[in-house]
């Protein structure tokens, strides 16, 4: 599985995502542009030393990355963590060549990366409540799907 962050807002959530990435052994796709410049220190203060042992790859834009993802052999389904899903987490089943998408914390992904989606996952939340952490987001989801797709036997 892969994780990919579409123009993240906030250094500190992309250093999580990071510490995951490099954790869990899941690439990450970051698509810019950003709303912080990338060698910015926070994000290692957030990655800590696992910067250096993530797999990440970086994109200019939407287009470019969409371009890089379909150059793949394998490029897979592109799940798209969104408040506006109508596939219910859990009860999604994953498959190990998925990449899960999360989009900005201030505005989610605009309606053509909506609509480039395979699947569209919502993470139910009670009543009244928007949405989790966008790091947050991604390990719980993440998780499911090596546990579904049996990704954790690879990391032991």
């Amino acid at each position: 599985m892969r994780l990919a962050l579409f123009e993240p807002d906030i250094p500190q959530n992309l250093g999580a995502f990071i510490r995951l990435s490099a954790c869990l052994g899941a690439p990450l796709d970051i698509i810019e542009p950003c709303g912080f410049p990338v060698d910015d220190k926070r994000i290692r203060r957030a990655a800590m030393d696992y910067y250096d042992r993530a797999t990440v790859v970086r994109h200019a834009s939407w287009d470019a990355y969409r371009r890089a993802r379909l150059d793949r052999p394998a490029p897979g389904r592109l799940v798209l963590l969104t408040t506006a899903g109508t596939d219910v987490f859990p009860g999604v089943a994953f498959r190990a060549d998925d990449t899960l998408l999360l989009g900005r914390e201030s505005a989610g992904v605009p309606a053509a990366v909506h609509d480039a989606a395979d699947l569209r996952v919502r993470i139910p939340l009670r009543p009244g409540l928007r949405s989790l952490n966008v790091a947050l987001a991604a390990a719980m989801v993440l998780g499911e799907g090596l546990r579904q797709t049996q990704g954790f036997a690879e990391l032991s």
